[in-house]
Order: structure tokens, then sequence, then C-alpha cells
């Protein structure tokens, strides 16, 4: 096995080649690959021969494109690999919490908290995990409005998989026909089309009765 650790730079023609060797550094999945090299390649201990930059590198951009088009099998993984390791870090402290409680309680407590930590992690990524595979839903309303001034409300549900109705229009409680608060008569008027009524603006109110009693006042 031949480590790889030739540095590619394309430059377009638009670019300097300094320009195109920082635009190459820079790269997210270059930077995140020199960092994860140097957290992984420990596990593997001196007698391997360790795998180059450019191999870090291959790998994160394969998995980048595939979570860029859509594929979520790499996040999963990694959700599902840190649960995991956050639960052995949860028991492995808390075993040490009550190793500790006897003679040395404070040391006892600092296990304990940490312990703690390591277990909410744990379930936060576990709800991530469930939230990523849980089918968003998307709710649009349509409000139609009738003739005869009745709504019709129809709700439609968009799941990330596929879409369907909740039900017909004819069965929403403003539908009508259904005898609810929806179909029942229209506002009558003057003019069926909805058009303003006119207001004359010659004839003034009506006279209103005197409301003070007429009568002799009390001394």
């Amino acid at each position: 096995m031949k480590a790889n650790n030739v540095l590619t730079v394309e430059q377009t023609t638009e670019e300097t080649g300094a320009q195109a060797l920082a635009r190459r550094v820079l790269d997210p999945e270059l930077r995140n690959a020199v960092s994860a090299s140097a957290f992984a390649g420990k596990v593997l201990g001196n007698d391997i021969e360790a795998p180059g930059l450019m191999d870090f590198v291959d790998h994160v951009q394969a998995s980048t494109k595939k979570a860029a088009a859509g594929d979520l099998a790499i996040a999963s993984r990694l959700l599902a690999s840190q649960a995991i390791t956050l639960d052995a870090m949860f028991t492995e402290l808390a075993r040490r919490a009550a190793h500790n409680m006897g003679e040395y309680l404070d040391a006892s407590e600092r296990y304990g908290r940490l312990a703690l930590k390591a277990q909410a992690n744990s379930r936060a990524t576990l709800e991530a995990l469930a939230k990523l595979h849980q089918p968003r839903e998307q709710t649009v309303r349509h409000v139609h409005v009738n003739e005869g001034g009745q709504a019709v409300i129809a709700d439609q549900f968009h799941h990330h998989a596929g879409g369907h109705r909740n039900a017909k229009t004819t069965e929403q409680p403003h539908a009508a026909g259904t005898g609810a608060a929806g179909s029942g008569p229209a506002l009558l008027g003057h003019d069926t089309q909805g058009n303003c009524l006119p207001i004359p603006g010659n004839q003034g109110g009506k006279a209103m009765p005197d409301a003070r009693r007429q009568g002799q006042r009390r001394a």
C-alpha cells in the first residue's frame, strides 16, 4: 500500500496560481480531512503505514457528494456510532462514580456529572437520528369562497416521500350541504350580484324622541 500525499490543484483560466492554491487549501473537504487524519492516524499505531493525506481527502469528498445528493446513510451511521460511544462513556463514568462514592466524594461527584453529560448527549444524538428518519410533513391550506359566501377549507399534507389528502372537500365541516356552520344561508341584500348598496346622501337621520321626562320635577 502506497500512501498518496500529492495535493492536486486545478486552476481555472480566471484565477492565478495563488488564488487556485488558496481555494484548494480552504476547501472544506481538505481541511476536515487534515483534522480527521490527525485523530484517526493514532488508531493504526506505528506498525502499519498510515494512509496519505489525499487518501483521507478522497474518502471525505466521496461522502460529501453522497450527502449532497440526498443520501443520508453516512449521517445515520455517524449518529448511531456516536450514540453508542457516548453510552459507553456514560457507563464507564458512572462505574467510576460508584467506585469512589464511599471515600472520595469529590471525585465521585465529578464522575457523576460527566456521566450525566454523556448520557444527555447520547440521548440528543438518538433524537437527532430519529428525526433524520422521521417523515417531514408540510400542510398547505386552500380556502375557496363560493358565490354564496360559503368557505370551503381543504387541507393537503405533503410528506417527503409523497403526499395525500386528508379528506375530500365535501367531507369538510365548512363544505356546502353538510349542515355545519359553513352551510348557512347567505346574507340577503338588495343586489344579488354582491355589489355595494347605494347610500343616499340627501336624506338626513330621523328625529329621535326626547328621552328626558316631560312631567313635573319633584322639589
